[in-house]
């Protein structure tokens, strides 16, 4: 297929597109009829046909995606005539490209096109989710960076840190650092840099009570902040078992280091493809 002629139906199914009152987006059936190369309404009422069927396969109501709606048409001298017509969601519209004939190059455009939009989704999901996980790592080593001041601060020793984080780590998992870090087999890298999204977030939100504690009574020794510190775990612990979240059972994740590098990598590149589009339309 010419890339002329993609861009074509690239651009016309997009402008076909309509919104209802309450903002749902949606496709009339007449425009997809022509838009993938079907004369006949009947034929393409039969393309539709499959593709409720496998909307009711996929679970899904078919009402929902598939609306019979009229439509008024003129038929010369000013006179208007109400012809059949369907309001179809996007997902509608992967199905009938789905179910349509494939040796139709617009079919074939169609389904090519839906799939890429799919792995685009699945795509942007998974760098959501990413790059959630990176910045609740770098908020922890910014609120563990605010602990250890304020222990160095309180009790004059910087080396009670290391103490009193381990001690945490124990309150947590259950399981000493070390414990965990074999169990994980990452070797004598950060812990922190393989834990899940929700233990970041509930190790961070652990040391920011132990952080707010130790200003606000002003806690002395070691054993006041390490006390304060496994106490503020235990709670979380506890808070994450009541919710059916065990710590030291959830698998490790991949390294946040090398996470954080391939979304550098992702964004140079996706800055350098809006550079070849900008270069290409100018």
């Amino acid at each position: 297929m010419k890339k002329d002629t993609i861009i074509k139906l690239t651009n016309t199914f997009e402008d076909l597109l309509h919104f209802t009152d309450n903002g749902v987006e949606f496709w009339f059936a007449r425009d997809l009829q022509h838009l993938l190369g079907y004369e006949k309404w009947d034929n393409f009422q039969n393309v539709i046909h499959k593709a409720k069927v496998a909307c009711k396969i996929t679970g899904y109501e078919d009402a929902d995606h598939f609306a019979d709606v009229g439509k008024m048409v003129s038929i010369g001298s000013s006179a208007m005539k109400e012809i059949e017509d369907r309001m179809l969601t996007r997902f509608a519209c992967y199905l009938i490209a789905q179910n349509g004939d494939p040796r139709k190059e617009q079919i074939a455009f169609a389904q090519t096109y839906f799939a890429l939009q799919t792995r685009k989704l699945e795509i942007i999901e998974s760098t959501i989710l990413a790059s959630e996980r990176v910045t609740a790592r770098k908020k922890l080593i910014k609120t563990e960076k605010e602990l250890s001041h304020v222990i160095f601060q309180q009790t004059g020793q910087i080396q009670n840190f290391s103490l009193i984080r381990s001690k945490g780590d124990k309150a947590l998992f259950n399981k000493n650092t070390r414990e965990m870090k074999n169990k994980w087999g990452i070797g004598n890298k950060p812990l922190a840099d393989f834990m899940p999204c929700i233990l970041l977030k509930a190790k961070d939100f652990a040391t920011e009570i132990t952080v707010f504690n130790a200003k606000q009574y002003q806690l002395k020794s070691e054993k006041e902040i390490s006390d304060e510190h496994i106490n503020n775990n235990v709670s979380i612990r506890k808070t994450l078992i009541s919710r059916g979240i065990t710590p030291e059972e959830l698998p490790p994740e991949e390294d946040v280091k090398k996470l954080e590098r391939k979304l550098s990598t992702e964004e140079t590149k996706s800055f350098r493809e809006q550079d070849t589009f900008k270069r290409v339309d100018d």
